[in-house]
């Protein structure tokens, strides 16, 4: 008799998770009831399962309201009103239309308007009366309504402590201090299940509505299959068998490219994996992948396939990926087979500024009913929920901070007023807060989507699912996951510059002739990676060096080793040590070198681990899966995954392993459980990294461009430049007569782009080079402002940052020169003057800018120095004992360097202090690396940006020196010269 239910995805308003709901049904009795959240329907499909479980019917709905007040309840009788109902929300949702007073004409499903609804009742809708509403039936004359009156009683709460959660949620999500909260914008105090009986005795009087209200429901049959069915498009070229031929047309002809006409081991993989794909009914999946790169080709977009997906022989043929799984001896039922608990997925990366286009694609291709984004539920986490609790009760700012502070949590726990927050946090954590976009996952679907699901439109502008990942999983839906980085936009410029530069073309897909190529491997052995794709941060470079990586094999196992899984087990150690003196490595047990001889016994990539579970703790393929899925942190909740943990001990003993060495083999297994890749991922990480390592060894300025162009990766734009220099690059400042908005070059000058320039508009940016190129260089400052019109804030920008230098006049001659001009208030004039008149020129005493004083206005207005070097700056001419590449001459000893800040990493001990990793350039340009600590790091503490003395011991880990850091100081720079 409940036609109004709300779940916590009645976001900031419902307080019931959907299996509690259900929980609480049963324990009352209660055989049907209606999920109607609020302007979404994201757990129709869950309430359904659950529903199916409990054996209570569910019926599917929506609440539909407009700012903040409920205009009708929807109820589906069937799917396609769900379709319906849905359908009406996502044409709101895409075309940005408020709801409208009244709902339209529904064929499949009901609506309930509120009682004091007064138009005129459509035969499927009806008029909702709640308990505390019936005196307003006294007297009155009910012929006309009577058969349209049905009891309504909401659920929003479980109890009075489900209450005052609910008023916590409203004050977030009004941002309002719970003392101003409205009646009218929370629920009522007894919108809740009632005790069984209640509500028959509260509608005694008027049994009518109930039996309405049964009558009701008894119509409504959610007819949906049940369980997970593929509900994935079925077929590529519209039938199977087609699919199938085509598959394997396609798979042969990209066998030859890949391997010659004659390579047998190639050609049995090949026609294994397409048995398998067609038996279990994937041909579209692959078909479809491979039309998006054959799309995205045809634009000229490069990708990489990455992911499970690169353990496919099919995939590598199909050239959706350029992982080679027979060199790697990769296992391809990690990606599929018939055991797997989950469905396959492809990982496509694009540059950062054509995935979207890849995405329209799609849309197009695969019809907008049919396609759609996947979405995320973020959910209220950690401190932020303590801040949103303490702002609602109205605390001050600084005890709110007081309760995040980490260092005072101890006396935090004496503080009542901080254990009523913790209280309500208890209730509020992990609760669904906001709906929002997958990073890539794309849906294609063989029905119409929205009977699934409505549809959002978030700030990306594609129709988005209201359910994320793990829901499409238990529905039957399969995603391709549509991404980008960074590190493809780096690879992409970079060959279209050597091409513009050096007029050479590049085939940057030649990754095989790269890995070959023994300068490049010098390359990568040095650990001079910075701007390479995934090798450049200092841990990459670090363990590079330590394994004294100089091949594509080794870089495979090192993309995973520093993946904190291993990382984290102590087993990186463990790896580099074996890795430079194999025989002497020491098994765990004769399976561990059996399944892990090519890793040293030791687990790097998961699948090391589903074959250890297998063979070492008998664990059947389908655990051994959600084991590997908890392990990669794509497992909603820990449950499986500790379940598991029993169940290896049981299996273990019962293959006799001995419990010391069990316990040994499970807490490398459980280290896992953050983060790792796996195999085929990782070599897909190290196909891109030696794209980049080509670019960075042959054509390094261009290649650092492209770095700059495409905003950097790791580390921050100072350095970046550092390293264009270091490759021989002549970097200017901005100039309007040479620069563009982004980074330029021209042989071996590199003009910095406007786009760096802090505090200049965009559309100075773009305009003062599009009038260059239309129009002819700027002759004069007055030029520029006439054919510009730019105003004097932004002039006085160019100038200072040096961009009107070619002007032959001094900053402060030019500051003069712009207040005169543009106090005369000159209009814009973008067109070519037939007689150039020369500007009146006025006698002025010498004005002089210093190197101290442009170096300052570089560092304001670009972040960096560019006319003087960052040492130059200080005060002190002290430059340290030694130099970078002097470290390992000096092992064991204490010595003093000065070295420029570049970046540090945070870390907390297993005690949970904190320690730091901190990496510095010294005076030639060389990077060095320290060690902070917890004994040092709050005497010594990071300031940010600039030159720091350091003393401490130099030590050394497989030839790699560092320093273990005793004192630590910041030194002060030249003070900043008054010159405005």
């Amino acid at each position: 008799m409940y036609l109004n239910v709300h779940s916590q995805y009645s976001l900031r308003f419902g307080t019931m998770s959907i299996p509690t709901l259900v929980e609480e049904a049963v324990a009352r009795g209660i055989t049907q009831m209606v999920l109607t959240d609020i302007n979404n329907s994201t757990g129709v499909m869950e309430f359904m399962r659950e529903c199916d479980q409990k054996g209570i019917k569910p019926i599917g709905g929506i609440e539909f309201r407009r700012d903040k007040q409920l205009l009708y309840i929807g109820i589906a009788q069937n799917k396609e009103g769900m379709r319906e109902l849905n359908e009406f929300l996502s044409e709101h949702n895409l075309e940005k239309r408020p709801l409208p007073d009244s709902a339209p004409i529904f064929h499949n499903a009901f609506i309930i308007y509120p009682y004091s609804y007064t138009a005129a009742l459509k035969g499927n809708e009806y008029l909702g009366i709640r308990f505390d509403e019936l005196n307003k039936l006294y007297g009155c004359d009910l012929a006309a309504i009577k058969d349209k009156l049905v009891a309504l009683q909401p659920v929003v709460v479980l109890d009075k402590v489900g209450y005052r959660l609910h008023e916590y949620l409203r004050s977030i999500d009004l941002n309002m201090v719970l003392t101003m909260i409205k009646p009218e914008d929370k629920c009522k105090p007894t919108d809740m299940f009632l005790p069984p009986g209640q509500m028959e005795a509260k509608f005694s009087r008027y049994a009518f509505i109930l039996d309405n209200t049964r009558n009701l429901m008894n119509r409504c049959v959610m007819d949906f299959p049940k369980g997970r069915i593929n509900l994935n498009r079925r077929t590529f070229t519209g039938s199977r068998e087609n699919d199938r031929e085509l598959l394997e047309k396609l798979a042969m002809k990209g066998l030859e490219y890949r391997y010659g006409k004659s390579n047998k081991v190639a050609l049995k993989k090949v026609k294994h994996e397409l048995k398998v794909i067609d038996e279990l009914d994937f041909c579209a999946y692959f078909l479809i992948t491979w039309d998006i790169i054959r799309y995205s080709s045809s634009q000229g977009y490069y990708h990489v396939g990455r992911g499970s997906g690169a353990n496919s022989i099919v995939a590598y043929c199909l050239k959706i990926t350029d992982v080679d799984p027979i060199e790697l001896n990769l296992y391809f039922e990690r990606f599929l087979n018939a055991q797997r608990t989950s469905p396959p997925d492809f990982d496509i990366d694009y540059s950062w500024d054509e995935r979207e286009d890849v995405q329209d694609y799609l849309f197009k291709r695969y019809d907008k009913h049919h396609t759609a984004l996947l979405g995320t539920m973020s959910t209220f986490k950690d401190r932020s929920i303590i801040r949103e609790i303490g702002k609602v009760m109205g605390l001050p700012k600084t005890e709110i901070d007081s309760f995040t502070d980490p260092r005072q949590e101890e006396a935090n726990r004496k503080n009542p007023t901080f254990k009523k927050i913790a209280a309500i946090y208890e209730l509020m954590a992990d609760m669904p807060n906001q709906r929002s976009i997958h990073a890539g996952g794309v849906l294609i679907t063989e029905e119409p989507i929205t009977y699934y699901t409505a549809l959002d439109l978030p700030p990306k502008g594609m129709p988005t699912v209201q359910w994320d990942m793990y829901e499409a999983e238990k529905i039957g839906f399969d995603k391709y996951d549509i991404l980008s980085q960074r590190g493809i936009g780096h690879i992409k410029m970079a060959v279209k510059l050597v091409e513009e530069n050096q007029q050479r073309k590049i085939d940057i897909h030649q990754v095989k002739v790269f890995m070959k190529d023994a300068k490049v491997n010098a390359q990568l052995k040095s650990g001079n990676t910075i701007g390479c794709f995934y090798i450049e941060s200092p841990a990459m470079r670090q363990l590079i060096r330590k394994l004294n990586c100089d091949n594509y094999l080794t870089l495979v196992a090192a993309s995973s080793i520093i993946r904190p899984g291993v990382a984290s087990s102590g087993m990186m150690g463990e790896y580099i040590k074996y890795h430079h003196a194999p025989d002497s490595v020491k098994y765990l047990h004769p399976v561990m070198e059996e399944q892990l001889r090519e890793t040293y016994g030791v687990m790097v990539y998961q699948e090391d681990v589903i074959k250890i579970c297998i063979h070492f703790a008998g664990m059947d393929g389908t655990d051994a899966d959600i084991l590997r899925r908890g392990m990669s942190g794509k497992y909603r909740s820990k449950k499986e995954f500790d379940r598991l943990v029993e169940r290896f001990f049981e299996e273990a003993k019962k293959l006799g392993r001995p419990d010391d060495i069990v316990a040994e083999v499970w807490r490398q297994v459980s280290s896992f459980a953050g983060y790792s890749f796996s195999k085929a991922h990782s070599a897909s990480f190290a196909v891109e990294s030696y794209q980049s390592l080509f670019l960075k060894t042959y054509y390094p300025r261009e290649f650092m461009v492209a770095v700059l162009n495409n905003y950097g990766g790791f580390y921050t734009r100072s350095l970046y430049i550092h390293e264009l220099r270091k490759a021989g690059a002549i970097v200017h400042l901005p100039c309007v007569n040479n620069s563009d908005s982004i980074v330029n070059i021209n042989g071996v000058d590199v003009y910095l782009g406007f786009v760096g320039v802090h505090g200049l508009n965009d559309i100075f940016i773009n305009l003062i080079p599009e009038e260059r190129r239309e129009n002819g260089l700027y002759r004069s400052l007055e030029d520029l402002i006439k054919r510009t019109g730019i105003g004097l804030e932004q002039a006085i920008i160019l100038i200072r940052v040096g961009a009107l230098r070619f002007t032959g006049k001094s900053k402060k001659e030019l500051l003069w020169d712009v207040h005169l001009l543009l106090g005369a208030k000159m209009k814009a004039s973008n067109e070519v003057e037939l007689f150039a008149v020369e500007a009146k020129s006025y006698s002025l005493p010498v004005l002089v800018n210093t190197q101290l004083e442009n170096a300052y206005h570089e560092l304001e207005l670009l972040g960096f120095p560019l006319s003087m070097s960052n040492f130059d700056l200080l005060q002190t001419d002290y430059r340290g004992e030694i130099g970078a590449d002097d470290l390992i001459n000096h092992l064991g000893q204490l010595v003093k360097m000065v070295g420029l800040y570049v970046c540090e990493k945070t870390v907390r001990t297993k005690t949970g202090k904190l320690m730091w990793f901190g990496s510095f350039l010294d005076e030639e340009g060389n990077f060095f690396d320290t060690v902070h600590f917890p004994n040092t790091t709050k005497t010594y503490p990071f300031h940010g940006a600039g030159c720091y003395l350091i003393y401490g011991k130099v030590v050394e880990e497989f030839g790699f020196a560092s320093i273990e850091v005793i004192k630590f100081a910041k030194l002060q720079i030249l003070t900043n010269p008054v010159i405005d």
